[in-house]
C-alpha cells in the first residue's frame, strides 16, 4: 500500500507539471501563433493611457519578449519557489506558490484564491453530502422497486434535474424561497457568513445554493445508482448471500450497494474536484464570492493571471480527488486490488 501511495503521489506531481505546461502553452504559445507580441501582453499591465515606449519598456522588464521556454521556467519557478516582479519603481517579491499578479488590481493571484476558497469549499461540501445521500438512496430504492410508481416518479424527477440548468432552477428557487412570501425560508442571494463567525448564519445562507446544486447532481447519481444496483443484484454472489440466510438489508447494503459504488465513487471524486475549482453557474446565480465567480470576473476583464490561477487550482483539486478515489476503491469493493 505504501509503495502504491508513493507511486500515485509521483504520478500526481507529474500530472500537475504536465497541466502547467499545457496551461502555459494555451495562454502564451497560442496567442503568439495568432500574432500577439510581448508588447500587447504588457499593455494590460501598464494600462490604456501608456505610450508605445512605456509598453515596450514594460514588456522587457516583465520578460514577455524572452523565449517561451525561459518564460515557462520563470513561471514554474514562481509556483515552486516564488518570483520577483519588476514593475519599474522597484521589484516586488511574490512568495510561492506565485501565480502572478492581476492585470487589473496589481495584487498577487494566490491570496485572492485562498480568500475565496472557503466559500467554494462550503458550497461544494454541503451540496456533495446532500446529493450523495439523496441520489444514492433514491437509486437504491428505485432499483429494489423496479417498475413501481416510486421508481417511475423518481426517474422522472431525476430526468428533470439533469435537464434543467442551474441558472434556471437557481433563479426559480430564489424567487420562491428567498424573495417570495410566505415561502421565504433562507437568506437572499449574495449572503455569505464565514463558518467560524456564525455557523448558524453560514448554513442559513448556504442552504438554498446547496439544494439547487445538489438537485442537478443527485439526479445523475440516482440514475447511475439504479442502473448499477440492477446489474449487481443479479450477480451470483448476491444469490449466494441470500442462500446463506443473510437478511435482505445485509444483502442490499453490504453486498449489493458496495459492488455498485465503484463507478459512483469515480464520478463523485471528479465532480467534487471540479467543484472545488469553482461552481461557476451556482456562484454567479447566487452572487457567492467564490472561485467560480472569481473566474467569471477574470474572464470578463481578460485578466490572464487570474484565469491561469483558477485553471491550475482546479487541476490540483481534480488530481487530488482522483488520488483519493483510487485509494478508496479497495476499501469499498474488496474485489478491487491495488496493483
Amino acid at each position: 500500500m505504501v509503495t502504491y501511495i508513493i507511486r500515485r503521489l509521483v504520478w500526481a506531481v507529474a500530472m500537475l507539471a504536465i497541466v502547467s505546461v499545457i496551461t502555459f502553452g494555451i495562454f502564451f504559445l497560442v496567442p503568439r501563433l495568432a500574432g500577439a507580441t510581448g508588447e500587447s501582453l504588457a499593455a494590460r499591465y501598464v494600462g490604456r493611457t501608456a505610450t508605445a515606449e512605456q509598453v515596450k519598456i514594460a514588456a522587457e522588464r516583465l520578460g514577455f519578449n524572452d523565449p517561451l521556454i525561459v518564460q515557462y521556467g520563470r513561471f514554474a519557478k514562481g509556483i515552486v519557489a516564488g518570483a520577483d516582479y519588476d514593475y519599474g519603481p522597484g521589484k516586488e517579491y511574490c512568495p510561492a506558490p506565485c501565480l502572478g499578479y492581476s492585470f487589473l488590481t496589481r495584487l498577487p493571484v494566490w491570496p485572492d484564491l485562498v480568500n475565496r476558497l472557503p466559500v467554494t469549499f462550503s458550497l461544494a461540501l454541503g451540496a456533495a453530502i446532500i446529493w450523495l445521500i439523496t441520489g444514492v438512496a433514491t437509486g437504491v430504492l428505485s432499483a429494489l422497486r423496479r417498475g413501481s410508481f416510486f421508481d417511475r416518479a423518481a426517474m422522472t424527477v431525476a430526468l428533470a434535474g439533469v435537464s434543467l440548468p442551474i441558472f434556471f432552477t437557481g433563479i426559480v428557487s430564489l424567487v420562491v424561497f428567498s424573495y417570495g412570501r410566505p415561502f421565504a425560508i433562507t437568506a437572499p442571494g449574495g449572503t455569505y457568513t464565514p463558518f467560524f463567525t456564525n455557523p448558524a448564519l453560514w448554513a442559513y445562507g448556504m442552504i438554498l445554493p446547496w439544494i439547487t446544486l445538489a438537485f442537478l447532481y443527485a439526479a445523475g447519481y440516482a440514475r447511475l445508482t439504479r442502473s448499477g444496483m440492477l446489474e449487481t443484484m443479479n450477480e451470483d454472489y448476491i444469490r449466494t448471500a441470500r442462500a446463506k440466510g443473510l437478511t435482505e438489508r445485509v444483502v442490499v447494503v453490504k453486498h449489493g450497494l458496495r459492488g455498485a459504488l465503484t463507478p459512483i465513487i469515480t464520478i463523485f471524486g471528479l465532480d467534487v474536484g471540479l467543484l472545488m475549482g469553482g461552481a461557476v453557474l451556482t456562484e454567479s446565480t447566487f452572487s457567492l464570492p467564490g472561485i467560480g465567480k472569481y473566474a467569471i470576473d477574470a474572464i470578463t476583464n481578460q485578466d490572464l493571471p487570474k484565469v491561469i490561477g483558477v485553471t491550475l487550482l482546479t487541476a490540483f483539486f481534480v488530481v487530488l480527488a482522483n488520488l483519493i478515489v483510487d485509494l478508496l476503491y479497495a476499501v469499498v469493493d474488496p474485489r478491487v486490488r491495488l496493483v
